[in-house]
């Protein structure tokens, strides 16, 4: 069976961080863009099957437009069966897209743990989530052994050793031990392929910011009626988030920071967070320099420089930064020489 396995896709999000550059719009075309790609890798390569992990699409802002599009997109593979299992973002609810709209006739949405007998060799199973939270989902145990078997959802993996379980948490041990020939999960927004072969997160199709650097795409998979498996991942997002850091240890005026910053050379196809690494000779404020920043895909500026402190000057003044410093002073000797300067930095960072 020739699979393809996708997850957070997320839909008309709102790209809160990119919608103050006016991007934003054109990073939920950028999805549509990858989606229209993998559908025609599905209909190029004759596909079986496409796996949607969940968050396909955000329950509080997606428009009608937009799932019209998707339906018509799965209508281009009418041959490819497709199993949705909703996330968090996207619970199957009563008045849920997923419930209210009419699929394509090749589309299935799972709610409750359902097992479907795809034909006389697999087995497919889903689970969806039917709000926005779910607890321990129960696995189904005593698979047939003697077919190839599935499992779709949208799943915290080792969420259980978490206080608090609210996404279906799953611990990965459990998951191991059960016979499932490919786990195709959804949630995480990093792809683990180089980590496992069974227990599988493509990622989000596309970037959704800073915090999802690398590529991403789909996982394709193929697996063997002898259960052999061989699994790709292939990218899709033709945009990426970058981070590039700048050491300003000798710049001694805004103006050189922003100079600097507007000469780099970028690439227009990312997106960049600046970070200021080195010591620091002035005070800067992110939000104050970011307005003069020339390149639009400079996203984000973020100052992770330390402040270079004269501790001894400091240890003299009659302020709350003095007695502070003064205090630690008194506490050090050769031993613990080094971890008090560091506490001293710390706390002066904090004040």
């Amino acid at each position: 069976m020739k699979f393809v396995h996708i997850a957070d896709m997320h839909f008309d999000m709102p790209f809160t961080l990119l919608s103050k550059n006016g991007l934003a719009e054109e990073r939920r075309i950028d999805q549509r863009k990858a989606f229209q790609k993998m559908i025609n890798y599905i209909k190029e390569n004759n596909i079986d099957y496409l796996l949607i992990s969940g968050d396909l699409y955000e329950h509080e802002y997606v428009r009608k437009s937009t799932i019209e599009y998707i339906n018509q997109c799965f209508k281009q593979i009418p041959n490819t069966k497709i199993y949705i299992a909703p996330g968090n973002h996207d619970p199957y609810l009563n008045n849920s897209y997923y419930n209210q709209y009419e699929w394509n006739e090749n589309v299935h949405i799972f709610t409750k743990l359902e097992k479907i007998e795809e034909s006389n060799n697999i087995n497919i199973y889903g689970y969806g989530f039917t709000n926005f939270y779910s607890g321990k989902l129960d696995l189904p145990t005593n698979l047939d052994n003697s077919k190839i078997n599935l499992l779709i959802m949208h799943a915290d993996l080792d969420g259980a050793s978490k206080q608090i379980g609210e996404y279906n948490p799953i611990l990965k041990s459990v998951l191991e031990n059960t016979e499932f020939d490919y786990i195709a999960l959804g949630h995480i927004h990093k792809n683990n392929l180089d980590e496992n072969k069974k227990i599988v997160y493509p990622g989000s199709t596309i970037a959704g910011g800073f915090d999802e650097l690398g590529k991403h795409g789909m996982v394709v998979g193929n697996i063997k009626e002898d259960k052999k498996k061989s699994l790709e991942f292939i990218v899709l997002d033709d945009k990426e988030f970058i981070e590039k850091e700048i050491d300003i240890s000798q710049i001694h005026s805004k103006e050189e920071i922003i100079e600097t910053i507007n000469n780099l050379e970028i690439e227009e196809n990312k997106y960049y967070k600046i970070l200021f690494t080195g010591t620091k000779n002035i005070e800067i404020d992110t939000n104050e320099l970011i307005k003069y920043v020339s390149k639009k895909n400079i996203i984000k500026l973020k100052d992770k420089a330390e402040t270079e402190y004269n501790i001894e000057k400091i240890a003299t003044e009659q302020s709350l930064k003095g007695i502070f410093v003064k205090e630690l002073l008194s506490q050090m000797n050769n031993e613990n020489k080094e971890q008090i300067l560091e506490s001293i930095k710390l706390g002066l960072n904090l004040m």
